[in-house]
């Protein structure tokens, strides 16, 4: 029997802050290492300041350095994986690594090597962790709008099936603070979004984002009881940096790794 997704859930998953020098947030229902970092606690400038996590938006490169080395120790993480994201569906097997990685064209990360560290970059699009507790197999994408059009969830999904012989019925999945509907507006859909996007349109031509990366978790076999949502929203809380509030901006990072 087909199963029916609702394009409403329930409440959102409470995310608790974490305060301090390097403040960050985390999911109360999972319980490996992870943090959704602000834009506070770096050393950047400008536009910039302070914690921005990407060498690609203009910002001093030994800066992000100090930035990265600070969350690396802030969440006591021994190699950090990272991808210069391009809002498309590849998927990166992250395995016998010995030191630090950024790699080119990639917007998911997967692993099953413990203490490997895997970053997604953010300025309002969302992060998802996928974390299966039985296999210890972990996977973080890099889901803006461009990316859930194209595929990155369920092609995420097929690799880490795959590669660690994961079950989706026992991934969890948390979706992290990103652009909510209150200031998801896309006034050219018709042209951008697949027709099936089109359930989560509300007025305004204003999209929920969550709700489709939501429905497409479900497409692929997961349990709605095992997807989480964070309800913050990156363009209306200054805490994060935002793309759609500032145009030149930093980028703020989810982090997880395997214990």
């Amino acid at each position: 029997m087909r199963r029916k997704h609702s394009t409403s859930f329930k409440k959102p998953e409470p995310l608790t802050l974490r305060k301090g020098a390097l403040p960050f947030y985390r999911f109360s229902a999972l319980e490996i290492p992870h943090a959704v970092f602000t834009r506070r606690g770096g050393v950047s400038e400008g536009p910039y300041a302070t914690l921005n996590l990407s060498f690609e938006v203009g910002d001093d490169p030994e800066r992000v350095k100090e930035n990265r080395r600070r969350i690396k120790e802030g969440l006591a993480c021994r190699y950090l994986v990272s991808a210069k994201q391009v809002h498309g569906a590849e998927v990166f097997l992250a395995r016998g690594l010995e030191e630090d990685l950024e790699v080119e064209g990639y917007d998911a990360l997967i692993t099953d090597q413990p203490g490997v560290g895997l970053l997604i970059k953010q300025a309002d699009c969302q992060a998802l962790i996928l974390y299966e507790p039985e296999r210890k197999a972990l996977g973080l994408i890099h889901a803006g709008w461009r990316g859930l059009v194209r595929g990155v969830i369920p092609r995420t999904i097929r690799a880490l099936r795959e590669s660690f012989g994961v079950s989706p019925e026992r991934l969890r999945a948390f979706i992290s603070p990103s652009l909510q509907p209150c200031c998801a507006e896309f006034r050219d859909w018709e042209r951008l979004f697949p027709e099936e996007f089109a359930r989560f349109r509300l007025p305004g031509n204003h999209f929920d984002l969550p709700a489709i990366s939501r429905h497409l978790l479900l497409k692929e076999g997961l349990e709605p009881e095992n997807i989480f949502v964070s309800r913050l929203c990156t363009r209306c809380r200054e805490e994060f940096f935002s793309y759609r509030r500032e145009k030149r901006s930093g980028r703020f990072g989810t982090l997880a790794y395997l214990p």
